[in-house]
């Protein structure tokens, strides 16, 4: 391996999974996957911490095999936040900065961007990124980069993104018991975006949907920046536990009838009854009809709040470059062509593209997030220097206090 190279890991904290990519970047800025996973998450309720030691424990576990694969002991990650509580909140700012004759500089930028945020971010919000829409030099709008420009007055349009802090807070506490620092949390959909679209689908208007397990988030971008972030408190294990308790059948046999059986087509003749285990004393029946009212009923709820989300911020049935759908619903057979019903436009599944490595592995619309992550660290140029295998794990025993009374021990001596 280049000893040049960096290292940069993203963390996906869901409800139901957790995952991990691990890359490497060399001199060239580009990304090579070097290492990933996914496991089973635990003590996550619709995205948002419901205690620390069950995703510290999730995330120590599910990293160990990562690192052994990259050679790579993972210390710090950019790790996505979700939930409800995530939103978007579009604001301005004013300041004065001088004579006619003043260059703008990046004190500059960095005061009217505070002016634009401060008093319009309740107190007990943190802000995970403040996206420049438009400046404006003396009363002349439509300015993407005033750097350098001269002028007096510099006013800023913003898209505020913020999530409540104690959610912020107990996240970077979880990751931290597992020995992981968080660098940035940003909103899962957004990394996915980074992962999956192109700059012109961005610049001429595109909306990304994450369809998760507990949640649905959306983000659209227009003229190449982000332009709203809606989260849904609801996703596709709705739709298990729907099946679940109408069918009167355990979780694990309702979520195999939704990914083996049913399809986001329900206008197409087939067979009137479900038929899982073998034939004879194992074999259950399942109406299908019965099944695909259940799914369909919690689908139209879903893509119907997504739409709601779209028109509240103006974008329903104006986005050229569609819809793309991400995350572990996306599996959902012709999910893409509900959807399109749904939303009336186009729709399709997105996947990870453009890196090295082992990067086909992990070319799946779940993995999006874990992958825009690293992406986006490696373009923040937040690398690590990289560790031996010898003191990585790979050659080591599991991290002291990776059990469950040893992670507890570990939260309180923390903090």
């Amino acid at each position: 391996m280049d000893n040049d190279n960096r290292f940069v890991t993203g963390l996906d904290v869901g409800t139901e999974n957790v995952r991990a990519v691990i890359a490497s970047v060399n001199k060239s800025g580009e990304i090579a996957i070097v290492g990933y996973n996914e496991g089973k998450s635990a003590g996550m309720r619709k995205g948002v911490p419901a205690n620390l030691a069950g995703p510290a424990g999730s995330i120590d576990q599910m990293l160990g095999d990562a690192e052994r694969m990259g050679g790579y002991d993972v210390r710090s990650a950019y790790v996505s936040i979700n939930g409800s509580t995530v939103i978007s909140t579009h604001t301005e700012g004013m300041i004065a900065v001088g004579t006619v004759e003043h260059e703008i500089n990046d004190e500059d930028l960095d005061r009217v961007e505070g002016v634009a945020v401060s008093g319009r971010i309740p107190a007990n919000r943190d802000v995970l990124d403040v996206v420049p829409l438009e400046y404006a030099l003396d009363g002349q709008g439509g300015i993407k980069d005033p750097l350098g420009m001269s002028g007096a007055r510099l006013e800023m349009r913003a898209n505020v993104i913020s999530a409540l802090t104690p959610n912020c807070e107990n996240l970077k506490k979880a990751t931290s018991a597992a020995d992981v620092h968080a660098e940035r949390l940003i909103p899962s959909v957004v990394a996915a975006a980074k992962a999956v679209l192109t700059e012109r689908q961005k610049e001429n208007g595109v909306a990304v949907v994450d369809f998760g397990a507990a949640t649905t988030s959306v983000a659209v971008y227009e003229e190449g920046d982000l332009q709203y972030v809606g989260v849904v408190p609801a996703g596709s294990n709705n739709i298990t536990n729907d099946l679940a308790i109408v069918l009167a059948i355990d979780p694990g046999l309702a979520e195999e009838i939704k990914t083996r059986f049913v399809t986001g087509n329900f206008d197409t003749d087939k067979s009137p009854v479900i038929k899982i285990g073998r034939e004879g004393k194992d074999e259950r029946v399942f109406d299908r009809k019965e099944v695909e009212e259940v799914v369909k009923a919690r689908l139209d709820e879903i893509f119907g709040e997504i739409r709601k989300k779209l028109k509240s911020a103006k974008y329903d049935q104006r986005l050229p470059e569609g819809i793309v759908l991400v995350g572990g619903g996306a599996k959902m057979r012709d999910i893409d062509l509900f959807a399109k019903k749904s939303l009336e436009a186009a729709v399709k599944i997105g996947t990870p593209k453009g890196l090295g490595g082992v990067s086909d592995a992990i070319e799946k619309p779940e993995f999006a997030a874990a992958a825009g992550l690293a992406m986006l660290a490696a373009e923040s140029a937040q690398y690590t220097a990289p560790t031996s295998k010898k003191s990585s794990k790979s050659a080591k025993t599991p991290k002291s206090g990776s059990g469950p009374v040893g992670l507890i021990k570990k939260i309180f001596s923390k903090f």
